[in-house]
């Protein structure tokens, strides 16, 4: 799929990833029994079924909606940018919460979904290596031994998507920081940008080196340099909602988890203030890198000796992808979906067609 502008972005993404066909629906969590919604889905990504009976009424859709390949120095990444809200949190809850009418915060504005299944894919090599055989004359095509070697690496089936939403940063007003609101949106779009560009750099480049909090503080590095051409450490901690080193209300309990609000609540105060003084080191390692793009500045401050790991905690968001699936003597396809912590969340067979 080539990058695109208009109202028929969602609909061309849809084309290659059937669940946005299927609107998502709440219906079954009380019971425990999984929704219509997420049966419809599961046909999808773990069968490969296509949707028959489609329905699009769940998306609004946008003029300004676009789709573009980020150059990276990880690789190309497809960015989705969805300007009308309620459509960013419709994507998300299909793409990233299987169908499911998960609350989406509204500090929440990107996400980076990561080892999405692309079904088009598969199809179009066995395709593609069918025909070559029937070419060359080869009497009995191994489908199953091609399979093998194809899937043997993941990047020939697996996508990542990042997907922006259109607004302020960090759901910040345009007044707190001195701008006009056209102008912030602009350089919002950035920040979100660069931001979730900078996740997949880490994900690809640094795989051993997860920091739910950590990883925020260098993406918002890079997209306040991108935007801004320097790095403001006050701006870095009004996104997150730190003031004078503590913590008043923003984006940063996104990342926190607890059992309880008072636990919740010393967490965030505790990560408050041994963020701020990282924010002004940041400022000192950037200014020192004059010049380097913002992507390479985020590279510098990953690869910082002696870095401070800033806790361990749930980043907020999907970071899951499907393990490489297997093609048994029976025609049935064996994968597992996987959580971040690549704990296997279920299994299943698909019959190939």
């Amino acid at each position: 799929m080539d990058g695109m502008l208009g109202k028929d972005v969602l609909k061309a993404l849809a084309e290659t990833y059937q669940q946005l066909n299927i609107p998502p629906s709440g219906e079954g969590s009380e019971t425990g029994e999984p929704s219509e919604a997420r049966k419809r889905y599961d046909d999808v990504v773990k069968k490969g079924k296509k949707v028959l009976n489609r329905s699009f009424f769940h998306f609004v859709t946008d003029e300004q909606d676009s789709l573009v390949y980020k150059d990276t120095p990880a690789g190309k990444v497809c960015v989705i940018t969805l300007h009308n809200r309620a459509d960013f949190v419709t994507f998300l809850r299909i793409m990233a919460n299987r169908c499911a009418m998960t609350p989406i915060p509204d500090t929440q504005g990107a996400s980076l979904i990561d080892g999405v299944i692309n079904w088009e894919k598969i199809r179009a090599h066995k395709k593609e290596y069918l025909a070559k055989e029937q070419a060359e004359g080869s009497p009995a095509p191994d489908w199953h031994a091609e399979f093998l070697r194809f899937t043997e690496d993941k990047r020939n089936y697996l996508d990542t998507l990042i997907v922006l939403s259109f607004g302020p940063y960090s759901g910040i007003d345009a007044e707190q920081l001195g701008l006009s609101s056209e102008k912030w949106l602009l350089l919002s779009d950035t920040i979100r940008l660069y931001h979730e560009c900078t996740h997949f750099i880490c994900r690809r480049l640094y795989p051993d080196k997860k920091d739910a909090v950590w990883d925020e503080l260098v993406a918002d590095a890079a997209g306040i340099y991108a935007a801004f051409g320097k790095y403001d450490s006050e701006m870095a901690a009004l996104f997150l909602g730190i003031h004078d080193g503590r913590y008043e209300k923003g984006r940063l309990e996104n990342y926190v988890s607890a059992d309880t609000e008072k636990e919740k609540q010393n967490r965030l105060s505790e990560l408050s203030r041994r963020i701020q003084p990282v924010l002004k080191s940041f400022e000192g390692l950037i200014r020192e890198a004059q010049g380097a793009d913002a992507f390479n500045t985020a590279v510098l401050l990953e690869e910082e000796d002696g870095r401070p790991r800033i806790a361990s905690t749930e980043g907020y968001g999907y970071f899951g992808g499907m393990t490489k699936p297997v093609l048994r003597e029976d025609g049935t396809l064996y994968a597992e979906e996987m959580l971040d912590d690549d704990s296997l969340v279920y299994r299943f067979v698909k019959t190939e067609d």
